[in-house]
Parts: C-alpha cells; structure tokens; sequence
C-alpha cells in the first residue's frame, strides 16, 4: 500500500495509529495476497496525492472503486484513458455539457479535476474483482471519515457534492458555515432522473468560488 506523503500526512497521522487501521491494514494485505482488488496498491491514496490538502477547492464523494478490470485508479467516477466511459460518468458530462457546454470527451480519464482541487474521494478505497461493496465495513469509512472532517475544518471556502444517498450521509460531519453543500441524486442510470440532471452543480460550484475570490474549475475534460 503505498503511502501519504503531503500534507494530508499531519492531520491524518492519528488515524494511522489507531487499532481500526492497523487492523484494516492486515485485511487489506490479505485481500491482494489472495483476491484480485483494485485499485493498484500504489493508487489507493492518489486522490490525496493529486489533490494536496492546502489546494482542496471541492469534494465529490463516491462509494466504493469501479470493480471491473483496468478501470479504478484511486479517483471516484474517473477510469484510466482508454477505457469505457462507466454510465455514471456517461450521466455527469451529460449534466456538464448541459450546465456549462462542455463537449462530452472521448475518455474518462479525471486527473485535470483533482489537479485543479477537486478532491474525488471514495467513501470506501478498495474493491474485490467484479463484487461491488465487498470492502464496505472493514474499517476504510473511518478512514475518510477523517478526511472529510479533516476538509470540513479547512477555514476557507469549499464546496462539496454530494450525490446519492450513501454521500449524503456525511453531511452531518459537514458543519462548517464558510463551505457549501449540494444535494443531488446519484448519477447512475437507476437514479439520475429523479434529481441529478437538471442540478447543475459545475456552474453552482463555479459561481460560488468566484464569489468568495477562488479561481474556477475549469471542468472541461479535452479529448486525447
């Protein structure tokens, strides 16, 4: 498992010694010694790599990794360049393109977001091959429940998305007056008509941080 290095590392450091996490270790290097998991050990931290604390501008919550082969790389709803678009991203570039025009590209791949501050958090780090949720419960929801309280108490503006009902839960650990929270359903095909299009979050996000003198996302993910 590879290793926080920036400045996640300070407020995070307690969690590491804490008996959940020693033991969610020992699960975690027991589960890549017998079951095919993802991400790549090295991935299971890149949101906090490619989003260093001092530059969160946003938080996107998901569940838990894509569990099918050579898509997850440690950033919710983002898959590696070259693989097929998953139908929840489908869904958020559709509500992208709505809200602010940006072109639907040819890959998935959502590294420009997390470089900009879009910190793209899943609840849960890691996933077995082809079983959705399996690591649910063993210890990763403490982890970044730390995390999130962590942002929570950054005294700057930030924005959090929350989409789905499992996100949402969190919003009690949201009680920061300087952020905002938005609500929506899930992108997923089963839910995404019932409130997720038509939420316009990007341009709501943008308006926000260019109100409290933060530059924008630029949401726009170009073709390779």
């Amino acid at each position: 498992m590879s290793a926080i290095t920036n400045d996640w590392l300070e407020p995070l450091s307690a969690e590491f010694k804490k008996p959940y996490y020693a033991k969610l270790y020992q699960t975690i290097k027991q589960e890549y010694n017998t079951h095919e998991v993802f991400p790549a050990p090295d991935d299971i931290f890149r949101a906090f790599e490619l989003t260093p604390l001092s530059k969160v501008k946003v938080v996107i919550l998901g569940q838990d990794p894509y569990h099918n082969v050579g898509q997850a790389h440690g950033l919710c709803f983002s898959v590696k360049p070259q693989v097929e678009i998953p139908p929840s991203l489908v869904n958020i570039y559709r509500e992208l393109q709505d809200d602010l025009g940006c072109y639907i590209p040819n890959h998935g791949y959502l590294v420009k977001w997390a470089e900009q501050g879009v910190l793209l958090l899943n609840t849960v780090l890691t996933v077995q091959a082809h079983r959705a949720n399996s690591h649910r419960g063993i210890g990763w929801e403490e982890f970044t429940d730390a995390a999130i309280r962590t942002v929570n108490a950054i005294d700057r503006p930030i924005v959090f998305i929350l989409w789905g009902r499992p996100a949402q839960t969190k919003a009690v650990m949201l009680n920061n007056p300087k952020h905002m929270i938005l609500k929506a359903s899930h992108p997923s095909p089963f839910s995404a008509d019932r409130g997720f299009f038509g939420s316009r979050p990007f341009s709501k996000t943008n308006d926000f941080l260019t109100a409290h003198g933060e530059t924008p996302i630029d949401w726009q993910i170009e073709n390779i």
